[in-house]
């Protein structure tokens, strides 16, 4: 049997999408792999926050999902801006990989999980973020758990050492692999 190809569209957060994000992320299986930013449980006040942080942004770094016209996730590029002083007492992603880096971070609905939506998603975020931002690389740090994210970093060209960092969630420290991409 063949698998049908879901389309999704990258695009900027609109209002609208408060019901939608606030549903699909009120999910204990997505937020158990995602930092303190993305609290759970998951409320409509959460996504309004949310939405009206990054609806802001000039260049736009946090994209939405969108799938079968809902808003079904969220992909992000954030650049560090002189990340050679992280204090690793006081961040939740204490990582140095270059001079000029960005942070990527994605969520997904799980009902649309393994469709090859993040694979996609991921590369053309990446693409975007060498275009638009003085970066010379990008990187994310997968929770060791987590299998799926560590496979589709490898699938789309990141690289990882398999160095373990550990970065801050609710006030305890978990472990993490860092993956990257070079320009």
């Amino acid at each position: 049997m063949t698998k049908v190809k879901i389309k999704y569209k990258l695009r900027k957060f609109k209002k609208t999408d408060i019901d939608s994000i606030a549903n699909h992320a009120n999910n204990k299986n997505i937020a158990k792999f995602l930092t303190n930013e993305f609290p759970f449980p998951y409320t409509k006040r959460d996504a309004e926050f949310f939405i009206n942080i990054v609806s802001k942004e000039s260049p736009t770094k946090t994209f939405c999902i969108e799938v079968n016209g809902e808003a079904a996730g969220a992909i992000a590029i954030t650049p560090q801006m002189g990340n050679e002083h992280i204090s690793k007492e006081n961040s939740d992603t204490p990582i140095n990989i270059c001079n000029k880096q960005a942070e990527l971070g994605y969520w997904l609905a799980e009902k649309y999980w393994n469709n090859g939506i993040i694979t996609s998603a991921i590369k053309e975020i990446v693409n975007y973020g060498f275009e638009t931002f003085n970066i010379n690389c990008v990187f994310a740090t997968p929770f060791i758990p987590n299998l799926a994210s560590q496979r589709v970093l490898s699938k789309v060209g990141f690289f990882s050492n398999l160095e373990k960092e550990k970065i801050r969630k609710n006030n305890e420290l978990y472990e993490v692999f860092v993956y990257s991409i070079s320009k």
